[in-house]
């Protein structure tokens, strides 16, 4: 006799990765999955539906929630057929990038209150039922970012730092219950909200920051993030596929990177306990050796190195 399909809980599906999960899961060829797909506004929801195509209303469907309000979260649960949430994939995000001076202090709770905050509401609401039944998966999309940090992204480097201190912490007690958390960590994902992003910033006048700082921002740092999405951005497909191969394994990782590229210098992090290392060759690169570092992006973008990197496999 074949098992109950497993209930998918995904937050922030209205584009990218989110929307991406949610299609690969509802088609699982072996209807694994009912995907409760999620989104903040629900006017957004046409990409999301058309993405679905006829597993709307069979394997997946769309349901409003706002990660940020708590009730919110307790009406969307309360809509859940049976009220348990086998599988739960705290995607939702916002990103920040700039001059610390130039960002006030509203700007970086509201970074805090959904991306940290917002993955801890879905979790509290989630665990009790899944303790009492002992068994779940808890999925967090992290990022490299969230075991390295990178300059000018201060705050959203420090969401995903308090995202991965968090739920690591968490996990130990949590494997008593058969439960598994996965901290899943992407470098550059190629999508259109982060092209909007940067675009942003790009204009942005971020009062009270000297000139110094500025030029540093928008001629140093902003030139070679764009190179670096253009030259080893992930498709939301590939790490989407990276995630489903997580959710379907017997026994998950408490972490996986899905950028191969990325695996030697957490690496060096890793060796190197007093950090001197990643910090001088990063500084070096982006203040003494740019160009050495915009040729190494144009041979990834051009193809003298390969560009396309796909999900290890389990």
């Amino acid at each position: 006799m074949a098992s109950s399909p497993r209930t998918v809980l995904i937050s922030g599906c209205s584009s990218g990765l989110g929307l991406e999960l949610a299609v690969q899961l509802a088609r699982d060829p072996r209807q694994r999955y009912q995907v409760v797909a999620t989104i903040r506004d629900l006017r957004k929801k046409e990409p999301l539906e058309a993405a679905a195509g006829e597993t709307l209303g069979r394997t997946l469907t769309v349901a409003q929630l706002d990660v940020c309000d708590e009730a919110s979260v307790a009406q969307c649960l309360s809509h859940i057929k049976g009220g348990d949430v086998d599988v739960l994939v705290n995607n939702a995000g916002v990103g920040l990038v700039g001059p610390l001076e130039g960002l006030s202090i509203a700007t970086m709770q509201s970074v805090f209150d959904t991306n940290f905050f917002g993955a801890v509401r879905l979790v509290k609401a989630v665990l009790p039922g899944m303790k009492r039944r002992r068994q779940g998966h808890i999925v967090v999309v992290s990022s490299v970012m969230g075991l390295q940090g990178v300059m000018f992204n201060d705050v959203y480097a420090a969401s995903k730092f308090a995202l991965e201190g968090f739920f690591e912490s968490l996990a130990i007690q949590l494997l008593q219950f058969n439960i598994f958390v996965s901290l899943v960590e992407p470098g550059p994902i190629a999508t259109d909200f982060e092209g909007k992003l940067l675009a942003q910033a790009s204009t942005a006048e971020f009062p009270g920051t000297d000139p110094d700082t500025l030029r540093y921002f928008r001629d140093l740092y902003l030139p070679a993030s764009s190179q670096l999405f253009r030259s080893v951005g992930q498709s939301p497909r590939d790490v989407a596929q990276a995630i489903v191969k997580i959710i379907g394994a017997t026994r998950p990782p408490l972490r996986r990177q899905t950028n191969a590229r990325y695996v030697p210098l957490t690496a060096l992090k890793a060796l190197d306990p007093s950090g001197r290392l990643y910090a001088r060759i990063t500084h070096r690169l982006l203040f003494r050796w740019p160009r050495l570092l915009h040729f190494g992006l144009r041979c990834l973008a051009c193809g003298c190195l390969p560009t396309r990197v796909r999900p290890r496999s389990e």
